[in-house]
């Protein structure tokens, strides 16, 4: 029998799959089709996901495993900085760590145990990292110019500022108002720039940044294979970045900035050292529910004969955001 996790990051949630459980790793092709279909709420379990988190042995020096994101639609995220606190947690309860490397697509980044946000809401830190500004690495073309970093560009929206950055997810970014985030705006530019178009041709996260106060943001993500989510973890680091390079009297290095999402909270620190720009992000981990099912009917597709069991944690996780300040009712998931 394999045990698999329904988890959630700010409810950015994710079946967590250990492949090193298995008699067997899944072939690509079969995580591919394993995750359309677990995470599609008609054909999946437990109301579908936004992804699979597939914990592989390690591939690189000193990490203790390898985690694989795999969106709704198939397609493989180089990293998800709300999944790899998932993970986090439970590589630290598998292993008796709290400290320690998770590799990633493009880099092997740290991770640890953090103080829990509240009674039964366990919080992890993960390292977001690394960070790049040139177009090569989103990639971007056609706007006329090799970097974007707050400035107009009137042939993604008319009025709007921009910054592009990877970390090393491809993110687009603007600060707008309280009536802009919870108008169709975004929903427009996310579609239009994650269908076939010329300017982001593989496709790009696109985040919307309410300012609140110092060191204090509300954002709203429209992901890259997935569509409207409660949070984006490299969204919410990747605004954070933008938001202290150029609102510099408004948002500090080193300094923990709260922010805030259409699914709860997490906190982020900006750092910059040795000329190199990486960001920690630190929120819940939360499990929602262990699921049984034996090895091959996960082979099969085949979810019929599952076993369940709630964890109870989904009831403190409400209990803590419900006391969090309200400034959009815009969550988009269950």
């Amino acid at each position: 029998m394999v045990n698999l996790l329904k988890a959630h990051g700010s409810q950015n949630h994710f079946f967590i799959l250990d492949q090193t459980e298995l008699d067997q790793p899944l072939s690509d092709t079969e995580l591919k089709i394993f995750t359309k279909k677990i995470t599609n709420p008609n054909t999946g379990i437990l109301n579908g996901a936004d992804g699979v988190l597939a914990i592989n042995q390690p591939i690189r020096k000193n990490a203790l495993a390898q985690m694989r994101v795999i969106n709704t639609d198939g397609s493989e995220a180089s990293m998800c900085g709300n999944g790899l606190r998932t993970v986090a947690r439970y590589l630290s309860e598998k292993y008796h760590r709290d400290n320690f490397l998770v590799d990633t697509m493009n880099a092997s980044l740290r991770v640890r145990r953090e103080q829990a946000f509240a009674k039964d809401v366990p919080a992890f830190a993960v390292e977001i990292s690394p960070v790049h500004f040139n177009k090569e690495a989103l990639p971007f073309s056609n706007l006329g110019r090799d970097r974007l970093i707050d400035d107009y560009a009137p042939e993604l929206y008319p009025q709007l500022r921009f910054t592009a950055l990877a970390v090393p997810n491809p993110h687009l970014i603007s600060f707008v108002t309280q009536q802009q985030i919870i108008s169709p705006i975004l929903g427009i530019v996310g579609k239009r720039l994650n269908d076939s178009n010329p300017y982001f041709t593989d496709g790009v996260n696109v985040n919307f940044a309410q300012i609140l106060d110092k060191n204090k943001l509300f954002v709203r993500t429209y992901e890259r294979g997935v569509g409207f989510t409660n949070a984006c973890g490299t969204g919410m680091s990747a605004t954070s970045l933008a938001f202290v390079l150029i609102r510099p009297e408004q948002a500090e290095f080193n300094t923990p900035i709260t922010v805030f999402n259409p699914g709860g909270m997490v906190k982020t620190i900006v750092h910059y050292d040795n000329s190199q720009y990486w960001i920690e992000l630190i929120g819940n981990a939360t499990f929602t529910q262990q699921i049984t099912i034996a090895e091959s009917d996960l082979r099969n597709n085949d979810f019929s004969k599952i076993i369940t069991k709630n964890t109870g944690e989904q009831t403190a996780y409400e209990k803590f955001i419900a006391n969090l300040p309200k400034y959009n009712d815009i969550t988009t998931l269950a």
